[in-house]
């Protein structure tokens, strides 16, 4: 594809560009990928996508003489390459300031965590020319970080050595110059530790780590000895793994030291290899039962899990067999079955390994992320994305993992069909070429069978996990057949039921864009829901281990606290998988499409029916008949297009005829044209730019004056204000000066500032019991302000005059002790109001009254009989209060009943003075503090 297309190509197959074929139709789809394959070539072309197939073997094509190949060479300069892919998203970025991205898919064990390896490796290398030392640092720690997240979310099962149980999205920041500055990770993790495979880390630990290490984390070197390693199927591969060439020690010591140089602390490297070991000891944990209680049967892990996680033992085993439940104001501890024990205990496994991981992911994140970078000193920030995810599955028993795994592949495919095929047919058309549409399938509907709002799987499922009381897989098996019952692309043994194949009340089946997937609905309830108790987010947050406390925020919350229902499993996932689409959508893709050429791991078999299938759904053979059907390009070489390289650089070039030639003669005329106006163009826009900068240096001298006129101000403030500090007024008969119009607003908010600190000074060495006054007196002031007159703001207030000898000369002792006896018995912390009165009842009688207000009850009390208490009124049922505004002391207290209480306040008080300001302002000023009472901020006040 560097000049005309070449008719006996056509004639026989699809021409791939480089220097092999995918697919013929008249051999095969697989037949040049084996021939490829066994002549030790693993990379083909279509287009711009790469296709690599795991060779299975170490290959000697990965060197720093291969890097010095393919660095700043064109894409089909050499033969087809990882390294090609990556310096070609790689030029995009630095040629033309696009941020792009390198999607790698496939199956499991079709290479893609090695691929996303290699790019990385490559981008490092080419990188840096200058060996700036801080570029250095990042590349490395980059790097560095591939190790641990690997190790972490890597998994050792059946089919794969190194099976990705995670999906890994790292935009890596370039600057300016091309250089890396930092990243960022998303990851997904899907799979947790447990059923179907086994972390590598947890390998690396338990073969690799020094003895020492093992045995302060009570781990014997045995993988069989724990319970989650043989449930996780890996038993028959721990041993072939082990008479491998991989050196577990030699990984273990490989992950430490990435670690450290990312920059994990001693204390949290310690940290989390005391959480895999939990791990393996919870797996261990066994229940059992004496009569209807649950027992732990192996009781000594669980002082060695307390010693993991630092905590009590007895809270570690409390959290294993009860259940803390709240029910209104109880609080009771409800015991486990052995079922929920079990289960509890395998929660807490999965959990606090997703834990960690998201933890890791997060440190990683703090280092490497672009700090202090502004664009408009170093230029623009560019990106490039390298997305490694999990590859399409199909198991005998595919579960809820592998639902989702799929729905992430089918999005993938999704976003492919836009980009690659849909986009290139219609870009052909809009040329105008002669041209017969190619038919290939749009997933589109079945991810909206998946993802649909209301209508989908995922949809379906969350809202039978929203449903009060028992939720069972079948249930929502029977609510997907009643919502999907004539959907093309889903069916189950209920709709079909000659279909042996699926199980009544237990399978399901989709048809994928890859092939038709059973799936059981077993666990996924469970799953989608992912509950873990508050009791074990209590028990990790309790932890004395500070990195560990920092991983379980939540376990804070009181068990009588009330929380938002969390977002499901299916719906997280669902949404960090468009927005991952969205994110890929934005940026210009490059495609690694891995193939897994047998199930075996050997070098040498290539599987033709397994291969085919993989080359069907991993969308190659539309791929190629698109392309193949254009028969064109879009972009020719130089050397070609010297004479209409002017047409080049504007649009695409297609070449397929030779009345094309004649047709860019025309086109080379009209350009010359628009060459001669783009010349007036630059010229005018010359003299455009002069005017510009004569009125650019008219505007500076405008501002200089406006910064100088600001300046002046603040000069002056400054002059006139120095020394208030000892002025005896603090400046209060000093003169603002005059702002400027644009300083109004600001020297309002100076105004404000200076009376804040005037007022300040003056309050500043006032005690406590002088504060609670001023606020009392502030509280009567804006309520009453301008509507009395006696207010008595210029005496003391004294608040309980019924013990002032002054006031109540002969009465003030019994007072005394009534008071006590009322505070004994109704807990009141203090008195706010007492004074004499005259009651008037509704005859219109006065009487001799005695008023005594605390925090919680208003008194009305017979001073005759030696202040005996009349009547309580608790201050909740007090609703409002009432004044006059004339000079008596008339006060009414609205209540609840309606039973209201009228009274005139008595005693010594000054001339044209009265105490019903101090009572308003007592109430006001305690009710703005009293949150126990539900009270609005300001205590309603009336004027008669």
């Amino acid at each position: 594809e560097g000049g005309l297309a070449n008719p006996q190509v056509e004639k026989k197959g699809f021409l791939i560009l480089g220097m092999t074929q995918v697919c013929s139709e008249e051999q095969g789809s697989e037949v040049p990928l084996r021939m490829e394959f066994e002549k030790g070539r693993i990379y083909s072309y279509i287009g711009e996508v790469v296709v690599s197939v795991n060779p299975y073997r170490a290959m000697n094509i990965y060197g720093r003489d291969t890097i010095e190949q393919y660095k700043g060479r064109e894409l089909y300069e050499r033969p087809p390459h990882l390294f090609a892919i990556a310096d070609a998203a790689y030029k995009a970025m630095k040629r033309r300031n696009k941020d792009t991205c390198i999607v790698i898919s496939g199956e499991s064990g079709a290479g893609k965590t090695e691929a996303s390896k290699y790019i990385m490796q490559y981008i490092a290398a080419i990188t840096n020319p200058s060996q700036r030392a801080e570029v250095e640092r990042v590349k490395n720690m980059l790097l560095k970080s591939n190790c641990v997240l690997e190790a972490f979310g890597n998994a050792k099962t059946n089919r794969n050595d190194n099976s990705s149980r995670f999906g890994k999205y790292m935009d890596i920041n370039f600057d300016f110059k091309g250089d890396p500055i930092g990243g960022h990770i998303n990851n997904y993790l899907l799979e947790k530790v447990g059923v179907k495979s086994v972390f590598k880390c947890i390998f690396q630990l338990v073969k690799g780590a020094p003895d020492a290490q093992l045995r302060s984390l009570h781990i014997q070197r045995d993988p069989t000895a724990y319970t989650y390693i043989k449930v996780g199927g890996q038993i028959k591969i721990v041993f072939s793994i082990l008479q491998s060439s991989i050196n577990d020690s030699a990984d273990f010591k490989a992950v430490t030291d990435a670690m450290k140089v990312i920059g994990f602390t001693t204390e949290e490297i310690q940290t989390v290899y005391k959480i895999l070991a939990t791990i393996l000891h919870l797996g261990n944990l066994k229940f059992g039962s004496d009569g209807d209680v649950t027992l732990i049967e192996n009781s000594k892990l669980v002082s060695v899990l307390g010693d993991l996680l630092s905590t009590k033992d007895e809270n570690v085993e409390k959290a294993l067999l009860y259940r803390t439940v709240a029910t209104g104001r109880d609080v009771i501890d409800k015991q486990h079955t052995h079922q929920e024990a079990s289960y509890g205990r395998d929660a807490l496994a999965k959990a606090i390994y997703e834990r960690l991981f998201c933890w890791i992911v997060g440190r990683i994140n703090d280092v490497i992320e672009v700090k202090n970078y502004d664009a408009r000193v170093h230029g623009k920030n560019t990106v490039i994305g390298v997305l490694d995810i999990y590859g399409f599955e199909i198991f005998q028993n595919n579960s809820f993992e592998q639902f989702c795994i799929n729905y992430c592949n089918e999005k993938l495919q999704q976003l492919f069909i836009q980009l690659v095929l849909k986009q290139e047919q219609e870009e052909y058309q809009r040329e105008g070429i002669p041209w017969k549409h190619i038919d290939y399938f749009n997933n589109q509907i079945i991810v909206d069978l998946v993802e649909q709002q209301h209508k989908g799987i995922f949809a379906v499922l969350d809202e039978a996990c929203m449903n009060v009381g028992k939720v069972t897989d079948e249930m929502f098996l029977q609510a997907l057949n009643g919502k999907l019952a004539k959907h093309a692309h889903y069916t189950s043994r209920k709709l079909s039921p000659t279909d042996k194949n699926l199980e009544f009340d237990r399978d399901f089946r989709i048809r994928h864009y890859a092939g038709d997937v059973v799936y059981s609905v077993v666990g996924f309830i469970d799953k989608n829901k992912d509950t873990l108790f508050q009791d074990f987010k209590r028990l990790l947050y309790n932890s004395s281990n500070p990195v560990l406390k920092a991983m379980w925020p939540e376990g804070k919350l009181s068990i009588t606290e009330v929380t938002k229902r969390p977002l499901t499993a299916a719906t997280l996932f669902k949404n960090s998988m468009i927005s991952l689409v969205e994110n890929l959508a934005s940026k210009e893709p490059y495609y690694v499409r891995c193939i897994k050429p047998n199930d075996v791991k050997s070098p040498l078999l290539f599987e033709h029916e397994r291969c085919k299938h993989q080359v069907e759904y991993l969308g190659l053979l539309e791929n190629v008949r698109v392309r193949r059907a254009g028969s064109g390009l879009t972009s020719l070489l130089n050397k070609h297009l010297l004479c209409y390289i002017m047409l080049v650089m504007k649009q695409g070039l297609f070449i397929r005829t030779p009345r094309t030639i004649f047709s860019l003669e025309e086109q080379r005329a009209e350009m010359v044209k628009r060459i001669v106006l783009f010349l007036q163009k630059v010229w005018r826009g010359t003299l455009a730019r002069m005017r510009y900068r004569r009125m650019r240096a008219a505007l500076i001298i405008i501002r200089a004056y406006r910064r100088y006129k600001v300046k002046s101000y603040i000069r002056e403030v400054n002059r006139r204000f120095k020394n208030v500090r000892g002025m005896k007024d603090h400046g209060k008969h000093v003169k603002w000066p005059t702002p400027p119009k644009v300083l109004r607003k600001f020297e309002e908010a100076l105004r404000n500032i200076y009376n804040r600190w005037w007022a300040w000074t003056l309050i500043k060495d006032l005690s406590p019991e002088e504060m609670v006054q001023i606020r009392a007196k502030v509280a009567t002031l804006e309520c009453l302000k301008g509507q009395r007159a006696d207010l008595g703001l210029q005496r003391a207030w004294e608040g309980n005059y019924l013990v002032s000898k002054k006031d109540s000369p002969g009465t003030a002792s019994s007072f005394t002790l009534v008071s006590s006896d009322l505070q004994r018995k109704d807990k009141f912390m203090r008195v706010l109001f007492s004074c004499n009165v005259r009651k008037i009842n509704r005859f219109n009688k006065a009487e001799d009254r005695a008023l005594l207000i605390t925090d919680r009850h208003l008194y009305k009390m017979d001073p005759v009989k030696l202040y005996k208490p009349m009547k309580s009124i608790p201050l909740y049922n007090v609703t409002g209060v009432s004044i006059s505004p004339g000079k008596d002391q008339l006060v009414v207290f609205h209540t609840k009943d309606n039973r209201d209480l009228i009274v005139c306040l008595q005693g010594m008080v000054p001339a044209g003075d009265s105490r019903i300001g101090e009572l308003v302002g007592t109430l006001l000023s305690h009710f703005k503090r009293a949150a126990s009472l539900a009270l609005s901020d300001s205590y309603p006040c009336e004027l008669l």
